[in-house]
Parts: structure tokens; sequence; C-alpha cells
């Protein structure tokens, strides 16, 4: 039996909730699951994983830091995505890139939190 059987939440740090809140939930059509602003954190469902919106400094936990790697979400198409959430003021980094394997477009929460519309449309292939 596995010991880790899967990701319940993972962590995004911010620096004014508030702002945070608007993001996630408006700019990107996230849906809040949890606000608790007297607790400094919110919630957001994408369908797989939670994202727990967190200011880190008001929590007493550390300093806050932005998350350099980016948080790959899934996208039906990632050119009409981008379109849409160009349209609501998000800036992307470059052009969309093709892998070969997935479509990706990188862009940053108003934290510099990383983040990437993504894509796969090659079949996976077990490795031998």
């Amino acid at each position: 039996m596995a010991l880790i059987t899967g990701v319940d939440f993972i962590s995004i740090q911010t620096q004014d909730l508030d702002r945070a809140v608007a993001f996630y939930g408006e700019t990107l059509g996230l849906a809040c699951s949890a606000h608790r602003p007297d607790r400094h954190f919110a919630e957001f469902e994408n369908g797989t994983v939670t994202f727990n919106v967190l200011d880190p400094q008001a929590m007493g936990i550390c300093t806050f830091q932005p998350n350099t790697s980016s948080v790959a979400l899934h996208v039906d198409d990632v050119a009409q995505a981008r379109a849409t959430l160009e349209q609501r003021g998000v800036a992307f980094h470059g052009d969309v890139v093709d892998t070969g394997v997935c479509h990706m477009a990188f862009f940053a929460d108003p934290d510099g939190n990383a983040l990437m519309l993504h894509h796969r449309y090659a079949p996976r292939t077990p490795q031998a």
C-alpha cells in the first residue's frame, strides 16, 4: 500500500490577500471554497487540487517569497484561455510554447508566483 496517495493542496504565498482573492477568484475564475481573512488565507478549487492562498508574514510562518516554479494549470485550449486572460489584464511572458508534447503559456499572479496554462496533446507512453 502506498504511503502517499495524492496531493490535497498547494500553498501560494501572497503579500495582499484581497488582491490575491480577486485574481484567483475573478481573473482566473476559480471557485473559492474558503475565505478567512481573519486567518490570512483563502482556498480555491480547480477540480483536482486546492490552491491555499495565504499571507505567510501575517500568519507568522515566514517572510514572503514567490514561487518561481510554474504551477501548470490545465486548459483545453491554451491560445483561447490565454486570449481570455489577456482580456482580463493578465500579461504573459513570451509566445505560446509547443514542446512537441504540449502547449504552454507562462504568466504570473500579482505577487510574482509563476503560473502556466498547459494542455498536453500527445498521448502518454509508459516507459518499458
